[in-house]
């Protein structure tokens, strides 16, 4: 222990402050907050301490805590010696203690120490948490019933304790928490930690207190803590370091009786309305035990606020007496708040009309009462003789002007009641002569309504601490351990009535030379009285304490209590007779319940003889319902008793779990997979991303490539047929060493182009052998095909120091993968119709083999022949055509005539191309084209670009050219959206192509005929090579689904699920096909819901609503499904990016763009390590590597469980989907034998009373019951518990809810095929919701049956069938009925009456559907789908670019929510006033769309994101302009090496862009300046200059500023020589936009960007721009990253 710090450092020791009245200087800093000097006093208590139990008996302000401390750091030090992991408990009895504390501890020692308390949820710990709290903290701060409940439920034992520290400890007396550890374990321990108390005052109890009296009451508490009092001997050291208060009398004039007749008036106005309020209950139809309740509540909140109204008048004055109506007011108000139907604020109403009549009567007898009299001192003088102010108000108030001007002064005001410290404060701030101090008030945390939570507490005291406020008003809240250093003043405004109150309120007087002012009525002998016996006490207290022997042994030995407890062997976790009670209200405490009914035990005693018999009855939903006590002589025992045993038998029952506390559902292992894994955090969620492999399609594998001998495949014959009829394209054969399963073999797959569509259909053929030729010269056209299309067939360049040779000059086994290896050949075009038997075009394929002979000819003269020598030919050289007009090729000459539709190749380049045309008038020898190109050419003819830049020298430089149709990349065909040769890679690369392909003319050259070569097949090949991509992509992606399916493994001759809806169910969309898992997962939530409901329903029979539906999350929530995916390896058949056809490889084909595996996984399949898992927004979700891996959000994984099940639902129906699910490791069987006992179950409840009731219900709903029960259970709302009913709804609520989402789910999913799936599941939210069924309930009458006892339930199911009939047809009906929604009990009825049809139909879906059809109906349809007001707004801004400003206010009761929108010439504001937020915003949201309706802008009745992409799509596919901008680009985005990310320079150009602005119009009278009150404080923007930096912070600015979105203007120009971007990128285009801002009411700028490659890119550089002229105006600053 350090003891070299300077001494009387009032930071280091802040209970040892020193100094005058006045406030403290400043302290010096110490050199470290853990030195400090111990005094001789404390230093022999510790010594005390560290020898034997102790409690520490010292006046407040002594150092106790310090103590503490150091033997904190003893006991520290011995335990780190012996290696002792114990740890240390310091309790204290409040929470503001509790924090005091724990800062101290953590000040002044190095212990790990944490603090605990029930605000913090430490009550409802497990064990786990418990654990980890005790292995990782040394000291434990805690409330002793922290300390005591852990103790009882065996998470701690006081074998783990070394030291228990009781501050405040003169409060371990009766059944304090105190007194119960110690009784209950300590004294019954056999390893016992050491016991530090510390006190004031040991002595508590009021009176008169004699020296036996203390000596007993000393005696008491030593016996319980086992410790012996210890005090200071010698008083000098004490008094020289511990300030004393000066005690100071200041006396105040009795009373006057003024106010007699308005006593008399307030009584007779509580007595009316008392009587008002007494007569409510008559008023009502029924009656209800909890409108009696809250009668007699109401009647004692009134009595309440007449007494405290009489209580200030009697005390304080008239003007406080007004203060104190106007606080009731206020508690009033709160008390109402969230109460919603008529009777409710009918209550209010009267409370609230009482205190105005108060109000009224005070002001109509004194009117002078308004606060004027308070402004002068002559006026307070006048106020106490008229009764204004009490002569003992008066007196504080001289007090505190006897303060003087200083505002640093800190002064506690004692008072007895909450009401007078809050109506005190409100007083003094009203007081000009008092206005340079500031006040406030500081009371109990309790759970009255005049409470301050103990967040505010803590403020409160923070705000006093330092001085920030002057005077504080408290309750006996602040006398015990409120540790305020500078405080200079206590006043006791009410006399403290115990000796402790005494000398505790005193302490809190902490500088030298403060005072302890006691305010005394003269000649109230009484009050003298009193303080004479407290002052009596507190010397023969001290006198006591004193005299005793600390070495003496304990005088008075602990009586042990004969405790009945029930322990659990597993753990040793007890409840006795005492804590048994508490637990069964926490048990039911978490069972379900509503606002009409709270779950709580009721208790009925029955009287034998002198003994009592306690029955205990447990609510509907509990373990068991009834159970009978042993009789014993009190009641109160006998309560207790019976709770033992019902707890006993909880646990026996599992409700009780071994620490016996409310079973929390865990999972099973038999149920489902727990979440114990570290990588399973965030498991399910969007923000998670995973890195997967891709499972490899297992039909397209094969060997046959590398035999030498022939094979024999499977043919699959390809037909494609065009809607337009002059378009023909040749047949295909597909051959492969697989058999294809049926439906993938019999596929037909839709191909869309530009301005037509070609239907592909497959058909199987049986097989096809091939010799060893035909292998090869099938191979040689594939080869040469796909690589002259879609690759390269000339690879090395010169320019890359390599040699550049031909692809195909040499056998290249490497091009076929035994992973992927198929053949297809073309067709002879006579057999395209047929479909029995195969011509294959061995012609044209034997021409191409030559073709590649011909090309290894060439390269064996020299592998530079074609670029270094003059070309040869089999032809003369002449030049000019023939006689015959023949056309010279490298390989052949043709009759011009023939060449129209010609295939040829080029053998410089390798490059294929069609014959469009013969340019008779142009020849090798004309100029150069040049008409494209605004700068002059190098070179002179097109002989001179050839022997320029290719070295060739043409032999027939006279002949025509030819114009050739120059072949293009493949595109994707497969979606609809995108009707256009150029289809995309991704939604975002179908939209640039669209962008840049609009206005492109079509792509032609000129070519020499001596540099061709002639490919002897049709065009219409060349044409279907073009489909084989994307119809490939198809085939192999229905050959994955049907590889799953083969694993999945579900045979039924009944049903037959396709390949084709197990390819939807794995499709994201993200893949931008039509079809994508989104409808069918809709379905498969619901029915996964039902599954699982269902099994839990039967398989639980004793669990109530609450574990069942704690349960089913876990079996259904994201994490469970995405790990149920995982274990089935379900993440590699998901296809989750667009097909890029330019990464599809054929068979043959060498891809150009590949994509090296930088993942760090040397398999094909990906660990499922944490490594392998990020939340990095920056990754990019779909680009697959070359190895197949790619990142994927978790939540794919548990939307594509949940799609399959919707496909096998759909294709198999439930049987189907429960095979599937069990596959998958979900278990949701369903035994019928359990619908039978349920049924049984049901049949015991009494129906006989009620069977009038049931029949007419019967009639409702068109079926009669086999088992009434089920009906009776169904229409039992909880709060029949008081009429004796053991059951209730929920159970079955629970599991129609299920039912109910799953028939409207499939409803909807099978009558609108053709829409949406966020609309389909808008659809679903408008149908499956609880204001829906609470509406169904009421046009059926439903209500007339609800079996309750609730009066407020009837109050508000009547208000609000009121209202739904007033409202009806209203176009929003939630804000026509006032925002107000209606009764759950009315929609769970409607729930738990079809699960109730479901049992009793043995689960007959088909039957409760066709019940149900109709009393649902009508179900909303799309063109009746009504969006709430708030979210059509958001969609209609967005859409149009405007951002909506929302501020929200409370006024009274109300929330007041305003909402702005800025349009470009006018600000658009509305208000909304609701009890609730989203009420209040979406009235407002109303308004306002009614405003901009009628300035032309509405919103479609439902705009879907699919539909709005459309249409966007369209409009940019006829103009190159963005018209409306509404989302933020994505940015940052890194991934493979083909990443798009792109840098822009930084140097931006110093010329000064050109403005053009104008003027906008205004508007009328809603128009207002949005912007230019942010001009003389600029916006600090810091710019990103990645790609899409600079639009992100100008759209930030926008949002921020009010001003709608900038728009673009995007124009493309073309160069016949390639652009290199600055991040080495190439192009033949460049983009400039010009960017269009309109700032309200001030000018539009309309700005041109500087040149890009891409058009994303050109806006950036627009963006960018406008940035800087808006810096240049003074409207925001720029700062570069």
């Amino acid at each position: 222990m350090s003891s070299t710090a300077s001494p009387a450092n009032p930071l280091k020791r802040p209970l040892e402050d020193g100094g005058p009245m006045a406030p403290a200087k400043k302290p010096a800093v110490a050199e470290s907050p853990r030195d400090f000097d111990p005094r001789s006093y404390q230093i022999k208590v510790l010594q005390i301490a560290l020898r034997r139990n102790t409690i520490a008996v010292l006046e407040t302000g002594a150092g106790k805590t310090m103590i503490a401390v150091m033997l904190m750091k003893e006991v520290g030090k011995a335990m780190k010696v012996s290696n002792d992991n114990r740890l240390i408990i310091f309790m204290a009895p409040t929470v503001n203690l509790i924090n005091q504390q724990f800062e101290v501890i953590k000040t002044h020692t190095d212990f790990k120490v944490a603090e605990y308390y029930g605000d913090k949820g430490v009550d409802n710990w497990s064990a786990q948490s418990w654990e980890k709290e005790i292995s990782t903290q040394e000291v434990m701060v805690m409330t002793p019933q922290i300390l005591l409940d852990a103790l009882r439920n065996a998470f701690l034992t006081l074998d783990m304790i070394r030291l228990m520290i009781f501050d405040e400890c003169h409060r371990a007396s009766g059944r304090h928490p105190y007194t119960r550890i110690m009784k209950e374990f300590y004294h019954r321990s056999g390893r016992k930690p050491s016991v530090f108390g510390m006190t004031a005052s040991p002595v508590v109890r009021k009176g008169v207190s004699s020296a036996m009296d203390c000596e007993d009451q000393i005696a008491e508490l030593e016996s319980i803590l086992d410790s012996k009092v210890c005090t200071v001997e010698d008083r000098a050291e004490l008094e020289l370091f511990v300030p004393s208060a000066q005690e100071i009398n200041r006396y105040y004039d009795t009373n006057l009786s003024l106010h007699d007749d308005l006593k008399a008036k307030l009584d007779s106005s509580w007595a009316k309305f008392d009587a008002v309020v007494a007569n409510m209950q008559d008023l009502l139809p029924n009656q209800f035990k909890d409108t009696e309740d809250m009668i007699k509540g109401l009647r004692k909140r009134l009595s309440s606020f007449h007494a405290k109204i009489l209580y200030c008048l009697d005390d304080l004055g008239l003007i406080c007496a007004q203060e104190a109506a106007q606080v009731c007011m206020e508690t009033a108000r709160v008390a109402n708040l969230g109460e919603g139907y008529d009777f409710s604020r009918s209550s209010f109403v009267q409370c609230k009309c009482f205190l105005e009549e108060v109000l009224n009567k005070i002001e109509e007898t004194y009117p002078l009462v308004n606060g004027d009299i308070l402004k002068a001192e002559p006026g307070y003088v006048e106020a106490v003789k008229m009764g204004y102010v009490s002569p003992k108000l008066y007196e504080l108030m001289q007090i505190f002007q006897s303060f003087g001007g200083s505002k640093e002064v800190l002064c506690l005001i004692f008072v007895e009641r909450i009401i007078t410290a809050k109506v005190i404060e409100r007083f003094m701030k009203k007081c000009s002569n008092l206005s340079h101090f500031t006040f406030s008030y500081l009371t109990g945390g309790n759970s009255s309504i005049d409470a301050l939570t103990p967040k505010m507490q803590k403020n409160t005291l923070n705000l006093f601490r330092c001085g920030k406020v002057n005077l504080l008003f408290t309750t006996d809240v602040a006398e015990e351990g409120i540790d305020v250093h500078n405080c200079s003043c206590v006043i006791r405004f009410d006399l403290p009535k115990t000796v402790r109150s005494y000398v505790q309120s005193r302490g809190r007087a902490r500088q030298h030379d403060s005072h302890y002012i006691l305010m005394l009525e003269r000649g109230n002998i009484k009050q003298r009285d009193v303080l004479f016996d407290i002052i009596r006490s507190e010397h023969s207290m001290a006198d006591t304490a004193s005299n005793r022997d600390p070495d003496a042994s304990i005088s008075k030995v602990c009586r042990h209590e004969d405790i009945n407890a029930y322990s659990v062997e597993s753990t040793g976790a007890t409840v006795t007779p005492d804590s048994s009670v508490s637990l069964i209200y926490r048990y039911c405490e978490k069972l379900p319940g509503d606002k009409y009914f709270t779950p709580k035990p009721k208790f009925e005693f029955v009287l034998y003889g002198g003994s009592y018999e306690c029955t205990l009855t447990l609510p509907p939903n509990a373990a068991f319902q009834t159970i009978v006590g042993p009789t014993c002589r009190g009641c109160h025992l006998s309560r207790q008793l019976v709770c033992l045993d019902a707890c006993k038998k909880l646990h026996q029952m599992g409700a009780l779990d071994d620490h016996l506390l409310p079973s929390v559902e865990e999972p099973s292992e038999s149920d489902l997979i727990h979440k114990n894994t570290e990588s399973a955090s965030g498991a399910g969620t969007t923000k998670r991303k995973e890195l997967h492999g891709t499972t490899t399609v297992h039909a397209l594998s094969g060997n046959w490539a590398h035999k030498t001998d022939g094979v024999t495949m499977h043919a699959y014959k390809i037909d494609f047929a065009c809607d337009l009829v002059s378009e023909h394209y040749s047949g295909f054969v597909l051959l492969m060493e697989t058999k294809l399963d049926d439906d993938v073999a019999c596929a037909k797959v839709d191909l869309y182009l530009v301005d037509k569509m070609a239907k592909s259909s497959i058909f199987p053929c049986g097989q096809v052998h091939l010799d060893s030729d035909q292998v090869k010269i099938s191979k040689l056209f594939q080869e040469f095909f796909f690589n002259g299309l879609f690759g390269k067939l000339f690879i090395g360049s010169k320019s890359s120091g390599g040699q550049r040779k031909f692809l195909l000059e040499t056998e290249n086994n490497s091009l076929w993968s035994s992973m992927n290896m198929y053949l297809l050949l073309p067709l002879e075009s006579s057999t395209i119709s047929s479909h029995e038997t195969l011509s294959i075009n061995w012609k044209g394929i034997s021409s191409c083999a030559s073709i590649v002979e011909f090309m290894n000819t060439r390269s064996l003269v020299g592998a530079d022949s074609c670029s270094t020598r003059s070309m040869e030919s089999s032809s003369s050289s002449s030049t000019s055509l023939s006689k015959n007009e023949e056309i010279h090729f490298a390989n052949n000459s043709v009759d011009i005539h023939d060449l129209q539709d010609m295939v040829v190749m080029a053998i410089h380049t390798g490059r294929i191309y069609s014959i469009l045309d013969v340019m008779i008038d142009m020849s090798a020898e004309s100029p150069f084209d040049v008409t494209s190109e605004t700068t002059p050419s190098s070179f002179a003819t097109f002989k001179d670009y050839f022997n320029k830049k290719y070295g060739v020298v043409l032999q027939h430089p006279g002949q025509p050219l030819l114009l050739l149709k120059q072949s293009h990349n493949a595109h994707n065909l497969l979606s609809s959206k995108s009707r256009y040769e150029g289809g995309p890679a991704s939604r975002k690369a179908r939209q640039k192509d669209c962008d840049t392909q609009a206005e492109k003319p079509l792509c032609h050259v000129h070519m020499p005929p001596e540099l061709l070569v002639i490919i002897g097949v049709p065009i219409s090949v060349l044409k279907s090579f073009y489909l084989l991509p994307s119809l490939m992509h198809r085939l192999e992606s229905l050959m994955l689904a049907s590889q799953l399916r083969k694993e999945i493994a579900f045979h039924s001759s009944n049903c037959d699920i396709s390949s084709l809806l197990i390819l939807e169910a794995i499709t994201t969309l993200r893949c931008c096909e039509d079809f994508s898992l989104e409808r069918l997962e809709l379905l498969g939530d619901s029915v996964l819901k039902y599954a699982v409901s269902c099994h839990l329903f039967l398989t639980y029979p004793k669990k109530h609503e609450g574990q069942l539906s704690a349960r089913r999350s876990w079996a259904v929530c994201n994490s469970t499904l995405h790990k149920l995916g995982i274990n089935c390896k379900l993440q590699g058949y998901i296809r989750d990016s667009a097909f890029d056809p330019r990464r599809w490889v054929a068979p043959g084909q060498r891809s150009i763009r590949p994509v090296p595996c930088r993942c760090g996984v040397g398999t094909s399949e990906v660990p499922t390590e944490s490594k392998y898992v990020t939340e990095d927004t920056s990754v990019v979700v779909g680009k697959a590597c070359d190895r197949g891996h790619r990142w994927m959000c978790s939540k794919t994984i548990s939307d594509c469980v949940e799609s399959l099940i919707g496909a096998y639902f759909v294709a198999g129906g439930l049987r189907a989907a429960l095979v599937l699910m069990k596959w998958l490791g979900i278990g949701a069987e369903i035994d019928l034998a359990l619908v039978e006992e349920a049924t049984r179950t049901a049949a015991l409840w009494c129906h006989v009373p009620k069977v009038d009731e049931i029949e007419t219900l019967e009639s409702k709903l068109s079926y009669k019951f086999s088992v009434k029960g089920l009906l009776l259970e169904a229409i039992t709302h909880a709060s029949q518990q008081v009429l004796g009913a053991g059951y209730c709804y929920q159970r079955l609520e629970f599991l129609g809810d299920s039912v109910l989402d799953l028939l409207i789910t499939r409803y909807l999913f099978q009558t609108h095929e053709d829409i949406d799936p966020g609309e389909l599941t808008d659809l679903r939210s408008a149908s499956v919701n609880n204001e829906n069924f609470a509406q169904v309930a009421v046009r059926h009458n439903f209500q007339q049956h609800l079996q309750h006892d609730s009066g407020f339930l009837l109050g508000q199911i009547n208000e609000y069938v009121k209202g739904l009939a007033e409202a009806n047809g209203s176009k929003n009906l939630s804000l026509s009925l006032g925002g107000s929604k209606g009764p759950k009990v009315l929609g769970d009825i409607v729930e738990s009456i079809a699960g109730a049809i479901l049992i009793d139909t043995g689960l007959d879906l088909e039957k409760v559907w066709e019940i149900f059809e109709p009393l649902l109906s009508p179900i909303v349809t799309p063109d009746k789908l009504e969006l709430p007001p708030l979210r059509e707004l958001i969609e209609l801004c967005s859409h149009l670019g405007y951002f909506i400003n929302t501020k929200l206010t409370s006024q009274e009761e109300m929330v007041v929510a305003e909402l702005g929108v800025q349009l470009k010439d006018v600000l658009l504001v509305r208000e909304g006033r609701e009890r609730s937020k989203k009420n209040a915003k979406g009235q407002a949201a109303l308004s306002l769309l009614k405003d901009l309706e009628e300035r032309g802008l509405s919103h479609a009745r439902y705009v879907s994101k699919r539909k709005h992409d459309e249409a966007k799509l369209v409009g940019e596919c006829s103009r190159d302009v963005d018209a409306n901008i509404s989302m933020l680009p994505e940015q940052g985005l890194m991934g493979s090496s083909s990443s798009k990310k792109q840098k822009m320079s930084k140097s931006v150009s110093p010329v000064e862009p050109s403005v053009n602005t104008s003027s906008s119009d205004h508007g009328n009278g809603y128009s207002m300046k949005a912007c230019d009150a942010n001009l003389n404080a600029p916006v600090t923007l810091s710019v990103n200059m990645e790609k899409g930096g600079p639009r992100t912070t100008l759209y930030q600015l926008c949002k921020r500023l009010q001003w709608p979105m900038p728009k673009f203007n995007s124009t493309e120009q073309k160069h016949r020589e390639g652009i290199e971007a600055s991040n080495g990128r190439k192009g033949f285009s460049t983009f400039v936009s010009k960017i269009i801002l309109h700032i309200p009411n001030a000018v539009v700028i309309e700005l041109m960007g500087d040149p890009r490659v891409d058009k994303k890119s050109s806006q950036d550089s627009a963006a960018l721009i406008m940035l800087y002229e808006l810096e240049k105006q003074g409207r925001c600053k720029i700062i570069c990253l």
